[in-house]
Order: structure tokens, then sequence, then C-alpha cells
């Protein structure tokens, strides 16, 4: 695996997997319908070489109406998708985005990897929405959360997994992030002990 930056922008040399070609698959119909989105959590790490298994890829779109969304359901029906939750788009859009719960989506007949969709609720999910990078692969594009960002959120899920993910984000980019922006996120999070162990003293 090779990474090169240049500006917001990184370019990412490795060998594609089945799950790398379907989050592609899948974002490439998000930009089709002109819908701004960021991939966030766990499927970052996995995506910049973490070796684990994940049942599911989060992201946030922008908040939309009824009839944009609707233009992305029909888009992911015809390309093979289906969603998890209901067959309904007016109770996946009513019942579930708008109440700020996730939707989810999957290849038709199939439950994972699924692709769990919301719109941003905090000031965090609004922000990882505004400050993403773009991740260049040899196949297409996808954006992710900001790294110092995400470094810190994995800090304050709290689980071995998630300490594990931060862990090797910041071994893989620590000449490149801007550690004081990370430091003010920690400090944001309030997770500055679980970092001293996971991140500065072990990395």
């Amino acid at each position: 695996m090779e990474l090169e930056f240049s500006g917001n922008t990184i370019r990412l040399d490795k060998e594609l997997s089945e799950l790398d070609r379907l989050v592609l698959r899948f974002v490439k119909i998000l930009e089709k319908s002109k819908i701004d989105y960021v991939i966030i959590s766990g499927y970052v790490a996995i995506l910049f070489g973490r070796s684990r298994n994940t049942e599911d890829v989060d992201l946030f779109i922008e908040e939309m109406d009824f009839a944009k969304f609707m233009r992305l359901w029909r888009e992911l029906e015809k390309e093979g998708f289906w969603c998890l939750n209901t067959s309904s788009p007016q109770n996946a859009y009513n019942g579930y985005l708008k109440e700020k719960l996730a939707v989810r989506f999957a290849l038709k007949d199939e439950m994972e990897p699924n692709f769990e969709v919301k719109f941003p609720k905090s000031r965090y999910n609004i922000y990882s929405l505004k400050k993403k990078i773009e991740v260049a692969l040899s196949a297409g594009k996808m954006m992710t959360s900001e790294l110092e960002l995400q470094i810190a959120f994995k800090l304050s899920l709290g689980s071995d997994k998630d300490f594990e993910d931060a862990r090797h984000l910041y071994n893989i980019f620590k000449e490149h992030l801007n550690i004081e922006l990370l430091k003010i996120h920690i400090r944001d999070l309030k997770v500055e002990k679980r970092a001293d162990g996971v991140i500065w003293k072990k990395a």
C-alpha cells in the first residue's frame, strides 16, 4: 500500500478488496444523484490497511427533501441494492432518516456488508460532512472523514476494536496529521486519558 498526499486528497495505491469495490459502486450512485456524503467509522481504518472484518459501512449524507431521496432510492434499486429496514421509501425517509435513524442498504438478497446511511444530527456529524477528504483509488474515489476527527472519535467509542482502529490510523498517518487539531478533537471529546494509553504512549 502506497500513499501520496496532495492538498486535501490522498492517493492510495492498493489492491482493491471486494469491499472496496462495493463501496466505490455505492458512492458512485450517490455522486450520480448529486448527494453530498462522507464515509466514517470502521471502514476508514480498513480502507487504509487495517485487517479486520466489518458488517457495515457508515455514511452521513446531506439532509434533503423527499423528492431527492426518492430519486436516490430508485437509482439504488436500479443498481441492484435494497433497503433492509423497509420496502417503503416514504417510511425510510420519514420513519428513519428524518428521525435521525439509519437506513441500511445492501445488494439484493444479501444482508451484509450493508451501508448504514443517516442524516447528520450533531455538530461533529455536520463537521465531518463539511471537512472531508478525498481518497483517490485506481478504480475511482470516495470521500472519508477528516483523519484527526476519525482518530478522536474512535477513541470516544471505547471498544478494543475502536482503539485498534485509532492506533492504526495514527501510526499510518502520524507524520501527516495536524497534531494540534487532533489534540483539540481529543480534548473536545474528553478522551485525553484514552489518547495517552492508545496513541501517544503506544504508537
